[in-house]
């Protein structure tokens, strides 16, 4: 993260701004942009989050996990968790989803049967990052998830999924 210079009064920003003959030089006020500085990307892309402006991990990535299982067994939309993950993380659960509807609606597979979250484990390795494990059960199968969670712009979003 780069050091932001500290604001200083306009009249001081003209005064430093004098050329050699002391004629004022152009300040702009307010809305002062550095575009050298920085890249689009950087101004108007998506801003980490520290951990202090985000809610619990546990809870949410109980629900997370919960959503991304349905969407990849077929029950649920992709769509509906677009915006809580990162788009190579979407394309994997859409892509499975979307496999999974299909076997269904061909009748290649029997009636798709409800997953669930059993427990959730949080590690937080870093400000702003929280990476999960989750068991889930599917009858009498059961399965680990792992999900890396990453603060971005005032919420968490996954960007990094294995299912087991």
């Amino acid at each position: 993260m780069s050091h932001r210079p500290a604001a200083i009064p306009l009249a001081e920003a003209l005064r430093r701004a004098e050329d050699e003959r002391g004629h004022p030089a152009y300040v702009q006020d307010a809305l002062a942009v550095d575009l050298a500085v920085a890249s689009d990307e950087q101004v108007f892309g998506p801003q980490s989050t520290a951990r202090a402006d985000l809610p619990e991990p546990g809870p949410w990535a109980g629900q997370i996990a919960q959503a991304i299982i349905e969407v990849m067994s077929g029950l649920r939309p992709a769509p509906q968790v677009l915006r809580w993950t990162t788009p190579p993380v979407y394309a994997v659960i859409a892509r499975r989803g979307a496999l999974a509807a299909r076997r269904r609606a061909a009748g290649t597979r029997s009636a798709a049967r409800r997953a669930m979250v059993r427990t959730v484990h949080v590690s937080e390795p870093a400000d702003g990052v929280a990476e999960c494990s989750v068991v889930v059960s599917e009858g009498v199968r059961v399965r680990a998830m792992a999900l890396r969670l990453a603060g971005q712009d005032g919420r968490w979003r996954v960007e990094a999924l294995q299912i087991g």
